[in-house]
């Protein structure tokens, strides 16, 4: 089992900046692809970025692409996702979630293990 939690989520006005980590326990993540999703309110959940398990891949969707950042640290067993730019459209909760056996995927059903969430507020 792999137990995931994220943290770094908070109200930031547009234009600004964020860190999540998603911070690993159970397994090394060394292993496993990762990826970030988020659910706005009223809204189907919506997949963010993913990173392939050696790290030498990465994957965001379009809306995101040159302001979003997903990287690992296999020696902290953390995944993070660096924001920048942000706008009141990125207005979420935002989870992180571990795949194995798969090089990475936009598709939340490959995926093994979720975290809790954490929320994500941008203001105008």
């Amino acid at each position: 089992q792999v137990q995931l939690v994220e943290s770094g989520g908070g109200l930031v006005q547009a234009g600004g900046s964020l860190r999540l980590s998603c911070a690993a326990s159970g397994r090394t993540l060394s292993r496993y692809a990762m990826g970030w999703f988020r659910q706005a309110p009223g809204k189907e959940r919506e997949f963010v970025a993913a990173l392939s398990w050696s790290g030498g891949s990465t994957y965001y969707v379009d809306s995101v692409k040159g302001r979003f950042t997903i990287s690992r640290d296999n020696a902290k067993n953390t995944v993070y996702l660096q924001m920048n730019s942000l706008k009141p459209e990125d207005t979420a909760v935002y989870y992180c979630a571990a795949a194995w056996g798969i090089r990475y995927s936009d598709y939340g059903g490959a995926y093994d293990y979720w975290g809790q969430g954490t929320q994500v507020t941008v203001s105008s």
